[in-house]
This record gives structure tokens, sequence and C-alpha cells, in this order.
């Protein structure tokens, strides 16, 4: 049984097409979809073969959304397979007119649209360039429409992969949606080493997981008296030189020796800096 009552009409399921990929909304119909459905749906750019990650659901905001076509049968499923051989041969084709084109370009993927009418080439490059002379020279190599799409450093290892410091699959490729900003304050906030070769990811970048805890510390860190102010401790008179944000302790340097002590809120009174 595939349908339900056709009166429910402001439903939405979410989709997904790759591994680690946006999840977007889609109008069921009268289709009764579980999670893991292989789903065929109509796209901005034609149909394409995704999976269901979220079950039907009220439609958020009840805006108009693309509908999902049907269920994905077994010919969907062996013309996915169809487009993943045209796709290996799209990328073998192209792989060496791209390297000949220099410029620093990298082929990174090749995708197939469903209906096999148009191939998208996915390159990286240092900096933005003109590839139209290559979209003409690719078009007539591989006998079909050809869309070249430039993609960044960060989007480049999404797609590749790869294993993190952390000995974990890079959360890019593996559950990661969307790149948010990152930025050097997160890594000094968490009271990180500023080496550059310590923050960069696989991509050159700055780490995408700065900014997991980053809220976390900046909470904390409210709590404590800022550096530099002096106080009265049960541990001695000095001035705060240091946190420890996650013990929730401040290091005070005793004016009487010069000795670092670490105390915490409990063995303080605070002072104004200029008392």
């Amino acid at each position: 049984m595939e349908q339900h009552d056709a009166s429910v009409t402001n439903l939405a399921v979410g989709v997904r097409f790759r591994a680690a990929g946006r999840i977007y909304d889609f109008d069921p119909g009268p289709l009764l979809l579980d999670r893991d459905d292989r789903v065929l749906v109509e796209t901005e750019r034609g149909p394409a073969l995704g999976t269901v990650v979220v079950p039907a659901r009220q439609r958020p905001g009840g805006r108009a959304l693309q509908r999902v076509i049907k269920k994905a049968d077994a010919r969907d499923l062996a013309r996915e397979d169809q487009n993943l051989q045209r796709e290996r041969q799209h990328y073998h084709t192209a792989l060496d007119v791209i390297r000949g084109y220099g410029h620093g370009v990298k082929l990174v993927k090749a995708e197939s649209a469903f209906d096999g009418s148009k191939a998208t080439l996915f390159v990286a490059a240092e900096e933005r360039l003109d590839l139209r002379d290559l979209l003409r020279q690719l078009g007539q190599l591989l006998h079909t429409r050809v869309e070249l799409k430039q993609i960044g450093a960060r989007d480049e290892t999404k797609v590749t992969g790869g294993v993190g410091p952390c000995g974990r699959e890079l959360c890019c490729s593996s559950w990661l949606q969307e790149f948010q900003p990152v930025g050097v304050k997160m890594a000094k906030e968490q009271g990180l080493s500023l080496n550059p070769s310590k923050l960069a990811g696989m991509c050159g970048r700055l780490k995408c997981c700065l900014r997991y805890e980053y809220q976390t510390y900046v909470e904390l860190r409210r709590g404590l008296p800022a550096v530099g102010t002096k106080v009265e401790s049960v541990k001695g008179d000095g001035t705060i030189v240091r946190h420890n944000v996650l013990r929730q302790t401040v290091v005070v340097r005793r004016s009487e020796d010069n000795i670092d002590v670490e105390a915490t809120l409990d063995d303080l009174v605070v002072r104004r800096p200029d008392a």
C-alpha cells in the first residue's frame, strides 16, 4: 500500500541525494513514504533519484514544494547503476583534457543527470577562472551537454573524503550538511595554539570542528573575572593571568612572590583593576 488519504495535502518529506548532502523538502503527494525509501523526484534540473531521510511531516511554512514523482522501482535503480558507469567514463575521458588545460585546474568529480541528458563536472582551482574554452572542448569530447562547476577547497575535500587527525572520517564527507564560517577568534576563545598546521583541516582551511565547542567556551568564560583583574584570594593577592575555562578556575600571579597559583571562584574576592 503506497497511498494515504488524498485530503492530506500539507505534508513534506526530507530527501537527500548524496551522503552528507543537504536535505531538501519535497511534496509526497498521495504516496506513503518511509525512511530509507528510494524515490524519484522532480527538481529544477530535471528528475533525480534520492533517499527519504525525514518521513512525512507538516510542511514547513506551508510553502510550495517540488513533488515526489514515485517510489523508485527496479528500472530506476538499474538506470542509477548505468549513470554511475557513465560518470566513471566521463571522469576518465575528461581527466586528460583538464590536466592539459593547465592553470592548476583539477577534476574532482563527474555527475550524470538521471535521464542522461547532461554531465556535470566539478573542478577545483586556486583562483576563479574563465572556463568557457574548456567547456567547449569537453562538450565536443563527451558528446553531451556539459556543465562545469568550479568549487572551493572545502567542497573539494567534502567530495573526495578522507580521515582527519582525530582518526575519524571527515565531518564534511560523513555528516556535515552545510559549511559554517570559522574564524581564528574561535581558536583563541578555546585557548588553542595558533599554529596554522594544527588549526588547518585536510582542505587547508580552518577546521570545521573549531565551531563545535566555541559557544560553550564563550558561555563558560563569561562567569570568570577578566584576565588582568586584580583580586584578593585565600591563596594570596595578585592579578589574574590565565583562565582554565573548563575547570572554571583562574590562575593568579601573586604580588608577594610572583608565583602563579590556581584558584576557584570561591577562593576569590574580585577587586577593581584600578583598586
